[in-house]
């Protein structure tokens, strides 16, 4: 096999004569990102430099002109140099005269933001304004302006202070308009500025001269009869229908009838409210009709709108409106946390590759370097013939020859076509928290519940949401870095959520991992009624707060149902405009994320009190804004069972002890193959992507925590429902010292027949206290069963006459 070159961590095979097979193509050149970056800060700095030349012309501009007329005698350009008043010297003055003077007048000052504009979009790769449209208006704009200027200093008599404003072009182009045309070269200007308009912003309609209470008809009159507006359901280039709302009549012109130019007669919308509105006319199937959609403006949206402009939206973070979130100073920033990896390194590992490759009669045709954090990926294409499955087989033979642990090939690699292979890097590079929180792309992010999970093997930042995922299940051998993996998680969440829109519940049965968060309690943490320490270590109680957080899943579904929304976020955007009454029961809710740190020991000791509301809430609790991290350390079957693990669709690993294990957590080996120390893979779907955990300190975590619980919190941690263990059985309940909403709350229930207390708590707007003792006394008189867990109880009374005469029954006996 011919020897391997190097290059820019690239390697590629020459041919067997020693000639590259390609030749380097000469317009490469001005592809360089490079070129392009260079030349997008030449164009800002050609701009900036322009516009202050320009501006200084203006009072400058006069003086400069002789120095530049008699600047072609010989020296004269040094004299002119010294002399020159403009701003900008004698270059901003030619600069600055041949653009105004002897060019386009007064319009030249359109070119330099122009010039910035494209200079911008080439150094940084992003648009401040749309460039097309902006070089349209410049281009007429800038004509415009000079013919204007140009022909009023042309039909002027006698010289002027002001003829330079037209410049030298709308000079020129005034003469050729006034020989052609005279006077009517203001008609001209006058047409074209209208057509541009029209055009360039979309105008469709001039409705000048309506009367003002035109007699409305159509659909028209429906709108003003029943309070409606009629908005297109999509907008469509093709078809040219407009994104404005616009109301439809049968006076419309043709060509706004549809698509096709149907005739405005023709045109039969059936308008019924909240249904789509189509045009019954036969046009060929490729064409697509609009659809109307009738949105009805209620009382309540009326009411919402008043109070918004009165008061202002919904601000839930009112309470604690002074809360700062934890600056970046109070994380470590380590010196000398980037290591390079060595061009001898490199050429090292590709020498050791490539001959083990050679002794297995294995060519490749190319080799490429990517240098991550803890690991480099080497990218290889075979020859053409070479089966992947025979380098897959030689991952312990190359791991050998480079005496490497950790050695992971991924063949192929998806969506490029080559073949990676792994190899740890004899210095790792540290990644703290501090560099990963800091990049713009954390402190951007729009997620909901953005995680900065650490850095992919192209060192770039990987940010996940927590909310899209919805749940994350975390596996990881002792000392591989799970529990800084948690606390990168929370201290993500701590970072970029307020107080007021996240609540944890956190459970650590190793009563230690996680305790430096109670300083936090009144700002994020959430619990159960009555209950001393925010952070949940006993396994009764873990299981009562996990059946706690079931109820708070359906009650929130019944709220959300009662609000007509269909998942978080929409529900909180209304209550948010002020569209849901706080009296119905409605209120902004949080997002919860409940923290796991050791299933393996609840399983052992729970087992099925665990797995079950642990299934239910990753099946159910994704809409209403619970999510779950749940981590182990022994990712066996007898732990992550079945039920588990087929709804925690993302899972992380660390490095586990066996294949076993590996295949448990993420369906695949490659997780013991990890180095240890915050390696990890992420398998969402069929991706699997390694990254390297960012490390954060305990002494970071505990200023983080001391920084938060030192501000003004609530008056209590976030309450979750109550919640009775059916082994405890039911309190001692007196029907003769029964609640006064007793019977109102008996005909409630056996109404909706469902035995729920937060139905009690909605409808007869009550705390949770009292709709828990209602439930029991109901139990107690034989209206509802006994408690079911997070089910509602069953209701023993199916009819208002079975109800009523036992009523009666308790009057006469308890009075």
């Amino acid at each position: 096999m011919a020897e391997n070159t190097y290059k820019s961590n690239t390697f590629r095979k020459t041919d067997r004569k020693g000639k590259k097979k390609n030749g380097t193509n000469p317009l490469s050149f001005f592809t360089d990102p490079r070129l392009v970056i260079a030349s997008g800060f030449f164009l800002q700095a050609s701009g900036l430099f322009l516009m202050v030349a320009c501006i200084s012309y203006l009072f400058t501009g006069k003086a400069d002109m002789s120095l530049l007329v008699n600047s072609g005698q010989e020296g004269a350009i040094l004299e002119a140099a010294r002399e020159a008043e403009n701003w900008l010297g004698y270059v901003g003055a030619w600069v600055s005269h041949h653009f105004i003077y002897n060019g386009f007048g007064i319009s030249a000052f359109l070119v330099p933001p122009l010039l910035f504009l494209l200079g911008f979009k080439l150094a940084f790769k992003r648009s401040l304004v749309r460039l097309f449209p902006a070089t349209v208006f410049v281009v007429f704009m800038g004509l415009w302006l000079c013919l204007l200027l140009g022909y009023i200093t042309f039909t002027h008599e006698g010289p002027a202070s002001w003829s330079y404003l037209g410049g030298r072009i709308g000079y020129y182009l005034a003469g050729i308009s006034h020989g052609l045309l005279g006077w009517g070269t203001f008609m001209l200007l006058a047409l074209s500025l209208f057509i541009f308009i029209i055009f360039f912003f979309n105008v469709t309609s001039i409705p000048v001269f309506q009367p003002a209470n035109p007699k409305p008809m159509g659909h028209e009159a429906l709108a003003v009869e029943d309070d409606v507006k009629i908005t297109p359901a999509y907008t469509d280039e093709k078809d040219n229908w407009p994104s404005q709302v616009m109301p439809v009549t049968e006076e419309k012109p043709a060509e706004e009838s549809g698509p096709e130019n149907v005739p405005a007669a023709e045109v039969n919308l059936m308008v019924e409210k909240k249904q789509p509105v189509r045009n019954d006319t036969k046009e060929p199937k490729e064409t697509r009709e609009p659809d109307f959609i009738i949105e009805e403006r209620t009382e309540t949206d009326k009411v919402a709108e008043q109070l918004v402009e009165d008061q202002g939206v919904y601000d839930p973070t009112l309470e604690l409106k002074n809360y700062k979130f934890p600056p970046l100073e109070l994380l470590n920033e380590y010196d000398n946390a980037r290591v390079q990896v060595t061009q001898e390194e490199l050429n090292q590992n590709k020498d050791k590759i490539v001959a083990t490759l050679t002794n297995f009669k294995i060519g490749i045709t190319s080799i490429k370097a990517t240098i991550g954090p803890t690991v480099t990926l080497y990218e290889i294409v075979p020859d053409a013939g070479i089966k992947i499955s025979r380098i897959k087989n030689l991952e312990d033979d190359i791991a050998l020859s480079l005496s490497a642990l950790g050695i992971r090939i991924i063949a192929p690699i998806p969506g490029k076509g080559t073949i990676g292979i792994e190899v740890p890097n004899k210095n790792r590079e540290m990644v703290s928290i501090r560099s990963v929180l800091a990049t713009q792309a954390f402190q951007k992010t729009d997620k909901e519940l953005p995680v900065a999970l650490g850095k992919t093997i192209s060192n770039e930042v990987f940010v996940i949401d927590l909310a899209k995922m919805p749940h994350l299940l975390v596996a990881g051998a002792t000392g591989q870095g799970k529990s800084v993996g948690l606390n990168v998680i929370l201290t993500s969440l701590l970072y970029k959520r307020h107080p007021a829109t996240l609540k944890f519940v956190l459970v650590d049965p190793k009563k230690v991992e996680m305790s430096l968060f109670s300083k936090i309690e009144r700002h994020y943490l959430a619990k159960l009624p009555n209950s001393e320490e925010a952070i949940i270590t006993d396994t009764r109680k873990v299981v009562h707060t996990l059946n706690s957080l079931c109820i708070e899943m359906e009650n929130r579904y019944e709220i959300l149902k009662d609000a007509g929304a269909r998942n978080l976020r929409e529900y909180n955007a209304k209550f948010v405009a002020r569209k849901l009454n706080p009296k119905d029961g409605h209120r902004f809710l949080p997002y919860i994320v409940l923290v796991i740190d050791e299933l393996a020991d609840l399983m052992m000791t729970a087992g099925k009190e665990v797995e079950t509301p642990i299934a239910r809430l990753a099946q159910l609790a994704r809409a209403i804004g619970i999510h779950l991290v749940v981590a182990t350390q022994r990712p066996s079957v007898n732990v992550i069972t079945g039920v588990i693990k087929a709804n925690f669709p993302a899972r992380l690993s660390f490095r586990v002890t066996s294949k076993v294990d590996s295949r448990t957590i993420l369906d695949t080996g490659g997780a013991d193959q990890l180095v240890g120390m915050g390696d990890m893979l992420l398998s969402s779907g069929s991706d699997i992507i390694r990254l390297q955990c960012p490390f954060v300190d305990t002494a970071e975590i505990e200023r983080i925590c001391e920084y938060i619980g030192a501000q003004r919190g609530y008056d209590s941690a976030y309450l979750l429902p109550e919640f009775e263990d059916e082994d405890s059985g039911p309190a001692a309940v007196d029907l003769a010292e029964r609640d006064a909403l007793f019977e109102e709350a008996a005909r409630l229930i056996v109404m909706h027949q469902q035995g729920s207390t937060s139905l009690i708590q909605r409808k007869l707007k009550l705390g949770y206290n009292r709709a828990g003792r209602l439930i029991d006394q109901l139990e107690a008189a034989g209206i509802v069963g006994p408690f079911e867990g997070s089910k509602a109880r069953e209701v023993l009374i199916k009819d208002e006459t079975s109800l009523e005469q036992l009523l009666n029954s308790l009057r006469e006996k308890h009075g």
